[in-house]
């Protein structure tokens, strides 16, 4: 199995399998779909609390590099929880998005050279 998740590791931004896992993939045409959803490992700062899941934000939808001459849209599903103790949600703070786009930074730093 190790083989598989190198590949994949290969294939998605740097580090998203560390948080996330790929539940789906859905070729429709000439588009490539991969579902995400956070694991459920809270933020670090937070690990001494007490806490459950609190289920998941709004999906989000970010156009990642083609594969094979195939469009590719990462459909993230990020997870909240909540602090028992205090009643606080909390979620994990990520910078996958490029500022203004709705693709991942990586993507976004490759077309921003192409247009020079």
């Amino acid at each position: 199995m190790t083989i598989y998740k190198d590949l994949v590791e290969l294939l998605l931004p740097k580090g998203v399998l560390e948080y996330f896992e790929v539940t789906t993939i859905k070729k429709e045409g000439s588009h490539l779909r991969i579902y995400l959803e956070e694991r459920d490992n809270i933020p670090e700062e937070y690990s001494k609390e007490r806490y459950r899941s609190n289920g998941f934000l709004p999906e989000i939808q970010v156009k990642d590099f083609p594969i094979r001459d195939m469009f590719v849209t990462l459909h993230i599903k990020r997870r909240r929880w909540l602090l028992l103790d205090n009643g606080n949600k909390i979620k994990r703070d990520w910078n996958m998005v490029a500022p203004g786009t709705r693709m991942t930074k990586d993507l976004a730093a490759f077309l921003k050279e192409l247009a020079r």
